[in-house]
């Protein structure tokens, strides 16, 4: 059932998303090793971020967990991992500044931002509760569970289309903010814009292996009825 021809669609977005891991490894890595001009540290310059636009109520925290850098609307916090909290690296400057872009679009009122916000209850349910409810359906040609699971797994692709200005928006304002700031020379600025271009691609192929996997469900259900 869940091996028929329709599995094919998926192949593209998995290419896809191996691509983008890897391209984003390769980033990190290579300007991992490349020490800023500054000196500054990624928490450092997210402070400094921050405060020069007047965010001082936004609170720079070490979290322990490797790529778990985050910004936390509810609570104010820029989250950062080791490697990037106490790095002085190129790497770690422009993923500290994209943290720090979020936090302006949350302080600035950004819609996309609000928009994902609200969307991500129903779309960490949707993810949960969509593939059980469709294998149920498909399982005993009950197409009032299918249509649920679709209609349920819709919001997750939602959330991974909104997520996509949402993130290119916050390393757009991530660059301007390092360069206004005087935090990187023009070599350094193309590791930033490798790096976060490179981040960007991952977000792409989540869309696209979501868009893909909404178009297999539909015509798994399509077939059924048949």
């Amino acid at each position: 059932m869940w091996y028929d021809s329709t599995f094919l669609l998926l192949i593209p977005a998995m290419l896809i998303a191996l691509r983008a891991q890897a391209r984003v490894s390769s980033a990190l890595g290579r300007w991992k090793m490349v020490r800023s001009a500054s000196g500054l540290t990624g928490a450092q310059t997210a402070r400094r971020l921050l405060d020069s636009n007047g965010l001082t109520d936004v609170a720079v925290e070490q979290i322990n967990s490797d790529m778990g850098d985050q910004y936390d609307p509810s609570k104010k916090v820029v989250r950062l991992s080791p490697e990037i909290y106490g790095s002085a690296s190129v790497a770690a400057l422009s993923v500290a500044a994209h943290e720090t872009g979020h936090a302006l679009q949350h302080a600035q009122g950004y819609a996309f931002l609000s928009a994902r916000t609200a969307v991500f209850p129903l779309a960490r349910f949707g993810s949960n509760a969509a593939f059980p409810l469709l294998i149920i359906g498909l399982l005993f040609s009950f197409n009032a569970l299918i249509n649920i699971g679709i209609v349920l797994f819709s919001f997750a692709v939602l959330f991974q289309l909104i997520t996509l200005p949402v993130e290119f928006n916050a390393s757009s304002r991530a660059k301007v903010m390092l360069k206004e700031q005087g935090l990187v020379d023009a070599h350094e600025q193309s590791g930033v814009d490798e790096v976060l271009n490179a981040a960007a691609l991952t977000y792409v192929a989540a869309a696209f292996t979501a868009i893909m996997q909404l178009l297999r469900l539909l015509l798994l259900s399509r077939n059924r009825r048949r």
